[in-house]
């Protein structure tokens, strides 16, 4: 395998760039989806492909990893932010697959309240990412992170109140384990994305 010994941050963080508007790109298809309730062929496809976006800038980064020997921050954690950010994006596209198995049509309230918090914390996630390249501004990275962490926070809320009620005033249990899924699905991205946050702060503190 042929190195490279020249620095190449830059190429790293156009990367991650790439990365984190994948993922905006995919959390606002993701909302734009839960708005309309139609979780078709088409429509799920459309997020298939935004996923499979996410795995080739993933796999560009892995490649870019093991080809370079100087790297803007720790090896390790290049390697888990691109992993780490790419589960975020597999797992809603997992939601919509499930969605449209399940034949869940239609506008579900909740979901519109999962998908909302879902698209304010990979916007936050992604401009932090993205803020690494100039880490000179450690404060406003961090906010961030911490905004993340907040809204997971919310989403554990979410989830455990659409849980409870599906078992106060669900009457079908298939219908009540599709939906349980479903929800338990939506608070994961939350969770990866919260793992992303912490993975950003620990770079930041091994720079500082």
């Amino acid at each position: 395998m042929k190195f490279s010994f020249l620095p190449r941050e830059f190429e790293f963080f156009d990367l991650f760039d790439r990365q984190a508007d994948c993922a905006v790109k995919a959390a606002k298809y993701f909302k734009e989806l839960v708005q309309s309730g139609i979780f078709d062929d088409a429509t799920v496809q459309r997020m298939r492909d935004i996923e499979h976006e996410g795995d080739d800038i993933t796999h560009d980064i892995i490649n870019k990893l093991n080809k370079t020997f100087i790297t803007p921050f720790d090896r390790e954690d290049i390697h888990l932010l691109a992993h780490e950010f790419d589960s975020v994006v597999d797992i809603m596209h997992t939601i919509c697959n499930q969605m449209r198995l399940y034949r869940l049509s239609g506008v579900n309230q909740h979901m519109i309240q999962f998908a909302d918090i879902i698209d304010k914390s990979v916007t936050v996630l992604a401009r932090a990412v993205k803020g690494l390249r100039d880490s000179k501004k450690p404060a406003a990275i961090l906010d961030d992170c911490i905004e993340v962490n907040r809204l997971e926070n919310s989403g554990d809320q979410l989830r455990d109140f659409v849980i409870s009620k599906l078992f106060d005033e669900a009457t079908d249990p298939i219908y009540l384990i599709k939906w349980k899924e479903v929800f338990q699905g939506a608070e994961t991205v939350l969770d990866k994305c919260e793992d992303v946050a912490n993975v950003v702060e620990t770079i930041l503190v091994k720079q500082a």
